[in-house]
């Protein structure tokens, strides 16, 4: 399904596969013989979604773009099903496993590999030819590689996620940030009420 967002619609090669159950959302451009899996989410919220040539999207993968982060796919690159990637960079010939998560400000380098469940943290640098294995998170730039457990290590390499992310400070010891947050994405994201479904998939 083409939806039209914010004024700005989906636009892909004539030799792309766009699966019928697929959603493709506002400013998503998609490139030459890129197939685009059954129940992939494609939504450029705030900001662009650019997918290069002879990329396989698959199936229930959902990408997001930001104003504060676009998403930016370039050629060959396989993302595996259930996986997650937000405003992110990936150069050419990558290979995402599946349920892969790849944050915001994150960039992945040419023929870099991100096994099954594995993390590639907000504002990590992911050098060319690197590999995250199997349920690690790679934090860092350079990236650096942590087991699930090692939390307390891999917070004092990433930063303040609220920065990165929404642009705000952390919130102090016993206090949220979660009431500003929610009513920015509530108002972004009730602008879909204007949204405008252009076309089915083309399978």
């Amino acid at each position: 399904m083409l939806i039209e967002h914010d004024g700005k619609a989906p636009t892909s090669d004539p030799t792309a596969r766009i699966a019928p159950t697929a959603v493709i959302c506002g400013d998503v451009t998609i490139g030459a013989a890129t197939s685009i899996g059954f129940g992939a989410v494609l939504t450029a919220e705030t900001g662009p979604i650019t997918i290069g040539s002879k990329c396989v999207i698959m199936e229930n993968a959902v990408l997001r773009g930001t104003k504060r982060h676009p998403l930016s796919i370039s050629d060959n690159v396989l993302i595996g099903p259930h996986a997650h990637l937000t405003g992110c960079t990936i150069a050419e010939n990558v290979f995402l496993a599946t349920q892969v998560s790849i944050f915001n400000g994150a960039s992945l380098g040419e023929r870099s590999v991100v096994r099954i469940g594995a993390i590639v943290h907000f504002n990590t640098r992911l050098e060319a030819g690197a590999g995250v294995p199997i349920g690690w998170i790679a934090a860092g730039n350079p990236a650096q590689m942590f087991r699930p457990h090692q939390q307390e290590e891999m917070w004092k390499v990433l930063g303040v996620f609220a920065k990165t992310v929404w642009g705000l400070d952390a919130a102090p010891p016993g206090e949220t940030i979660m009431p500003v947050v929610l009513d920015r994405y509530t108002r972004a994201l009730a602008r879909h009420r204007n949204d405008r479904i252009l076309d089915a998939g083309s399978d």
